[in-house]
């Protein structure tokens, strides 16, 4: 008993040796894979993932978003089986290795929600379709019943989990956003007030009004610790208008006068079909007694006029989705 109580030291202070030594691979565990699936995955997802984030936001911000979803998660879980491994006294917890990107693609899945929180994705040729803040949830899921098989270790499980609650927290109260250059908001501002990014968006409906009150109260509480700042009046309208949106993000103060200026078209085309169709009807029938007015050649001006209004302006096909028409009624 001696030996074992001797062995359980000697891996606990060879774990806070190694953490002590190099506390740089909290940052670059992140970037391990055990194997060529996940290596494929890790890769498409930060190729693609990265690419369109670092495109919305910037480098500068993209690199804080990596760097704190990298950071923060594999600490909080490295604590976390430091002390299961104190309060059971199992040597497999602190032989547990935390490696993988599951945080950057939960966070990034998070990300996404907050960019395009109203796009639906079709699969299977509209078999499931589902919202994008839908996906963190089933990304969880997912990593939850791997981790009770040899493909993927129990750690996972807290990664993903720690990953969605710190890129949510730090999207939701710290990261710097900046308005459309269309717009006359001031220069920045922090955080996302906007309701679609609450967190009880990401659970189904019938238990989004329990999950909103608990996180209310947490919040108050973080808030009475000076953890988080409450947001102003201001911002929370600034959110629920949303001017807010990063640069290039769909759905910003410039694709919004893109819609409008549709609309505009396409009323301008309807416009122009009835009075062409008032004034082709209004016209005297043609008389054989000799040449009148109505039987004269007319005009290539208003030929182009009368036969063929949409050559003129162009056919205006523009449908805009169904979160746009509910806003306008």
């Amino acid at each position: 008993m001696v030996c074992a109580v001797g062995n359980r030291r000697r891996v606990a202070h060879s774990c806070a040796s190694v953490v002590a030594v190099l506390p740089w691979t909290f940052v670059t565990t992140t970037l391990v894979e055990s194997n060529i699936f996940t290596l494929s995955i890790a890769g498409l997802t930060l190729f693609h993932g990265g690419r369109y984030l670092e495109r919305a936001w910037s480098s500068r911000e993209f690199a804080k978003f990596l760097l704190v979803v990298s950071l923060i998660p594999n600490m909080l879980c490295f604590l976390v089986l430091v002390m299961l491994f104190t309060l059971t006294r199992n040597e497999r917890w602190t032989l547990t290795t935390i490696a993988g990107t599951i945080p950057l693609q939960i966070s990034f899945l998070v990300a996404f929600s907050q960019l395009v929180p109203a796009h639906t994705v079709t699969l299977f040729r509209g078999i499931l379709s589902m919202r994008v803040p839908k996906f963190p949830l089933i990304y969880i899921g997912v990593v939850t019943i791997l981790s009770l098989t040899p493909l993927l270790t129990s750690a996972s499980l807290f990664l993903s989990l720690f990953a969605f609650l710190t890129s949510w927290t730090y999207l939701r109260f710290y990261k710097t956003v900046f308005p459309d250059l269309d717009s006359s908001q001031p220069t920045s501002m922090r955080g996302d007030a906007s309701e679609t990014f609450a967190f009880a968006e990401f659970f189904p409906g019938p238990v989004k009004p329990f999950v909103a009150a608990f996180s209310d109260q947490i919040f108050n509480a973080l808030v009475a610790m000076r953890v988080c700042t409450p947001f102003s009046p201001g911002d929370v309208s600034t959110g629920q208008g949303g001017s807010y949106l990063p640069r290039g993000a769909p759905g910003g103060v410039r694709a919004e006068a893109e819609r409008r200026r549709a609309l505009a078209l396409k009323a301008l085309d309807q416009r122009l079909h009835a009075a062409t169709s008032t004034r082709s009807s209004s016209q005297p029938p043609n008389q054989t007694s000799g040449p009148t007015i109505s039987t004269q050649p007319q005009s290539s001006t208003q030929t182009a006029m009368t036969s063929q209004p949409t050559a003129m302006l162009g056919e205006t096909n523009y449908n805009p989705d169904h979160d746009h028409e509910k806003e306008g009624s």
